[in-house]
């Protein structure tokens, strides 16, 4: 089945903790992981904003490693690599959180990066990025956008402060570096969803950037809505 997208206030439900196949949170590495990084947290906001900081600097941010395998968008696998751009690195965060009991899913929008390095710039041919992934966290009696993409170091990089996430609000992307220069702009919002809607996502990603996809997907796989 083809995930669609959900209410923005849709209170949480079993979909929410469920593994899948690409939020595998039964997986013993997923479990290990989040176990691990929530070990001795007191309260149900620690143990998100541990998970939180764990995968912002765990996996390295790496927009090149934009795939059409849908096996490079499994958590497990993704902690298995060490890096990831935003989808799979929210993908682990959201794995993560349903495997210590917290409600989680994936929210997407498109943003204008307005300090995207030259290199990226000439790759993607834009400096929008279409379907950014971010965790959505259900904490403290709501929805929380969780935007763990961006590790510390590559933070430093482009001179500004690491996204912190607390759980008791949101924490998107900075809208102005710390020299005032304008950063990342949200530009259209396209929901959120129970599951990773990688067909969509792929699609999409093909339209922006023609031949930009690291590798050849299967068009007959499963996870394309086939």
């Amino acid at each position: 089945m083809v995930p669609q997208p959900e209410p923005p206030d849709a209170p949480p439900g079993p979909q929410h903790l469920a593994a899948t196949r690409f939020l595998d949170a039964g997986h013993p590495d997923v479990v290990g992981f989040a176990r691990r990084v929530t070990a001795g947290a007191a309260t149900e906001t620690q143990r998100a904003a541990r998970l939180f900081a764990a995968v912002r600097d765990g996996l390295r941010y790496d927009p090149y490693t934009c795939s059409a395998d849908p096996g490079d968008y499994v958590a497990s696998t993704v902690l298995g690599q060490g890096q990831g751009y935003c989808i799979p690195k929210s993908v682990v965060l959201a794995a993560a959180a349903r495997a210590v009991g917290i409600p989680a899913r994936l929210g997407f929008a498109d943003v204008r990066n307005h300090l995207q390095s030259e290199r990226l710039l000439e790759a993607m041919g834009t400096d929008l990025f279409v379907f950014h992934g971010y965790a959505e966290l259900h904490v403290g009696g709501a929805w929380r956008k969780a935007s763990c993409a961006f590790n510390r170091e590559l933070c430093e990089r482009f001179g500004v402060a690491p996204l912190e996430f607390d759980g008791a609000g949101d924490a998107l992307l900075h809208a102005f570096s710390g020299d005032g220069r304008r950063y990342m702009e949200y530009v259209h919002q396209r929901g959120s969803y129970a599951d990773l809607p990688l067909g969509e996502i792929l699609a999409g990603l093909e339209e922006t950037y023609p031949g930009f996809l690291m590798r050849a997907g299967r068009a007959d796989d499963p996870a394309f809505g086939a």
